[in-house]
């Protein structure tokens, strides 16, 4: 049985006729090679992209097949982890740099590259970093004569956060560096007004007119965790030539230069191995409690030692969210954790060290049966039953007449230790 997004052919045609294939949703006229078009996906950091990007890719009813283009800003990528595991579609990465920039190259030879299986999708998604400027990834279509032959941009899609985005557009940068905020909301063919559920009313229609300001032409559809119908960001034929060159007359010269506030940065690890739980959460509170104000995004997925879920965590500023996730790790799949933080001022050799001192490198020191002392409120007398029990390096059975059983999370003297008198 085809996946739900596979592109169907005709495996009986005429013994007349060429086998063709029929591209439901792109161009693909009898003698001409197929025009794909391409969806733009991008607004600032932690806005709700990938999260809408998952809504596309899961949903039934487009009946496309799409070619993902991911763009992570630094070396360490997340997203490519995150997207739905549900789902079969060429995925390509393009990594440390913004898309608008640096590694601009590899995005034309992605695209070059994805033609030669041209049969395989009939659409292309781009997702780019938070922090592109999108003028240079649309410019790529007009620029290059290949690549305008082989796609049609169809629409640029901006995702904005009602919780921060008026702090984003209001951010004082640097001399010559760029606003990247406000440059995603002028280049939107649609705008998507996402975490609603996070701002009032009134503060809502406020964001709608400052939006305005900037981009009075693009349509702005309010959304909770980029909830929308796919025929509400797909096909659209939206963008325009004229609308952009009428705002930004120098969009089509190749000359220009884009400047990143040179302030902000990613760090990024990925690391094989387990991390122990406990020390995972205490990490992450001193990060976001000491660098909170100045954290734009972060993300990660990790293992956590003695669970088979995997841990994803995410957030904005000072809003956390994480869990356990409801995919596991493979039987054959290698177990690595992988996050990446990004904002003003970091420290990155702090991050690399604190995340690296959570590994759980070692053997535990009590053997499964061993008698010990563990802390519950005052050390208490008990045997060892098991370890890595959800997340925990130990599992207790106290010598308390009632059999009570605890959890030690960590392996030091503080939570177990040897019994002083054995």
């Amino acid at each position: 049985m085809p996946h739900k997004n596979t592109i169907m052919v005709d495996n009986k045609p005429n013994k007349k006729q060429k086998k063709d294939v029929n591209h439901t949703n792109g161009i693909w006229k009898k003698g001409k090679a197929p025009i794909i078009p391409v969806t733009i996906i991008t607004g600032f950091l932690g806005s709700g992209k990938t999260t809408l990007l998952n809504s596309i890719l899961n949903d039934t009813t487009h009946g496309m097949k799409f070619a993902v283009i991911e763009n992570e800003f630094g070396e360490v990528g997340v997203d490519e982890k995150t997207l739905s595991e549900n789902v079969d579609e060429e995925i390509i990465e393009v990594m440390n740099g913004c898309i608008c920039c640096t590694v601009r190259g590899d995005l034309v030879k992605a695209l070059k590259s994805l033609y030669e299986r041209v049969s395989q999708f009939n659409g292309v998604i781009i997702e780019t970093t938070g922090l592109a400027d999108p003028a240079p990834v649309c410019q790529t279509f007009f620029v290059d004569e290949d690549i305008g032959k082989k796609y049609r941009l169809d629409s640029v899609i901006t995702v904005v956060d009602s919780k921060y985005i008026m702090e984003r557009l209001a951010e004082e940068k640097p001399e010559g560096a760029e606003n990247e905020a406000a440059e995603q909301v002028a280049f939107a063919d649609k705008i998507l007004l996402n975490k609603i559920d996070l701002s009032t009313d009134t503060e809502l229609e406020k964001i709608e007119a400052k939006l305005r300001t900037i981009n009075p032409t693009a349509p702005i559809q309010r959304t909770k965790h980029s909830v929308i119908s796919p025929k509400d960001v797909l096909n659209l034929q939206a963008f325009e030539l004229k609308r952009v060159l009428d705002f930004d007359p120098e969009f089509l010269n190749e000359d220009g230069e884009h400047e990143h506030d040179k302030t902000v940065s990613s760090v990024g690890v990925k690391v094989e191995g387990d991390v122990n739980m406990t020390l995972l959460e205490s990490w992450i509170d001193r990060l976001i409690g000491g660098d909170g104000a100045n954290l734009y995004r972060y993300k990660g997925i990790i293992s956590v030692k003695g669970m088979d879920q995997k841990f994803v965590f995410q957030g904005v500023g000072m809003m956390f969210t994480g869990g356990f996730s409801e995919y596991c790790w493979g039987k054959n799949e290698k177990r690595e954790s992988r996050f990446v933080f990004i904002g003003k001022n970091l420290d990155h050799d702090m991050y690399r060290e604190g995340f690296l001192a959570c590994k759980v490198d070692h053997p535990l020191r009590f053997a499964v049966g061993s008698t010990v002392e563990a802390n519950v409120g005052k050390f208490v007398k008990g045997k060892v039953l098991g370890h890595w029990d959800e997340g925990n390096a130990y599992r207790i059975e106290l010598q308390d007449g009632k059999k009570t059983n605890v959890w030690a999370p960590v392996d030091i003297d503080a939570y177990i230790r040897k019994p002083l008198n054995a």
